[in-house]
């Protein structure tokens, strides 16, 4: 085992078992319990608890037939979530700078989280003011146009599923009410592009369009993020217009030939 960190914080036996997890997925083929705990320098029935738990959550599988372990469907459905969101991070950034340079302010790029989108990428503009978000944050989807996007394309039921949660409020213009924000969706579904005013962060306005997957799906969503001052309805109206014929392309590159209507 390597030696162990000073940190305080860290918590050993889930460290021990990482170790475990990373062997088996650098393996590349089954592997039997007692190479794992020899290579790793852990008792034999410490070896068996890691690898028994790690299969029993889906991130390993244990083959009774020949009493060894491999990668584990949870294991394999994260590496392509991360292969997917590598892919349309790859696709999206040349479209991400041509934007910028176009309207000279900040494009995001994010994916569907549980009730949130999460910045992926962005590309912010050469300006003294800009917008809060980076990379990792994560924010309601009912309160940013990237959110909107990808709501107003989801599955009905799966769209009513993430309306019922509690819809949290991120400034005094953020949308609570359920007929509104439903109506606002339609609208979104119907001209392929959503804004928000000052609704997730203070001064602040959103355009934002979905990428769609092979299956149709509303995986992601790129937006331009300015202050209200800079962005007049006209412009905003070009914008949403830009980055619905933008999405439509990186969309059409991942397999959709869903079509986005246009405005």
């Amino acid at each position: 085992m390597t030696r162990q960190s000073r940190n305080p914080y860290i918590v050993q036996p889930v460290m021990k078992a990482l170790k475990v997890l990373e062997l088996v997925a650098r393996h590349g083929h089954e592997i039997a319990l007692t190479a794992v705990g020899k290579e790793l320098r852990i008792p034999k029935t410490t070896t068996f608890r890691y690898l028994q738990t790690l299969s029993e959550a889906g991130f390993l599988t244990h083959n009774q037939e020949t009493d060894k372990y491999n990668i584990g469907p949870l294991m394999r459905s994260i590496a392509r979530a991360d292969a997917s969101v590598s892919k349309i991070r790859q696709l999206a950034r040349p479209a991400m700078i041509e934007l910028m340079n176009e309207f000279n302010e900040t494009v995001n790029l994010a994916v569907k989280g549980d009730g949130t989108i999460v910045y992926i990428d962005l590309v912010e503009a050469n300006r003294s003011l800009r917008m809060q978000a980076r990379i990792g944050d994560s924010h309601p989807m009912h309160s940013t146009a990237l959110g909107k996007a990808i709501l107003a394309f989801l599955p009905e039921a799966e769209k009513q599923r993430q309306l019922d949660r509690p819809l949290t409020e991120r400034t005094g213009r953020t949308l609570l009410e359920r007929e509104e924000i439903e109506r606002q969706l339609r609208m979104v579904a119907k001209q392929g592009y959503a804004t928000e005013s000052g609704e997730n962060e203070d001064g602040a306005m959103c355009i934002g369009a979905p990428i769609m997957d092979e299956n149709r799906y509303p995986v992601a969503a790129l937006s331009i993020s300015a202050p209200l001052m800079r962005m007049p309805r006209p412009l905003a109206a070009k914008a949403g217009a830009r980055l619905r014929e933008v999405a439509q392309a990186i969309s059409g590159h991942l397999g959709s030939d869903a079509g986005i209507p246009p405005a």
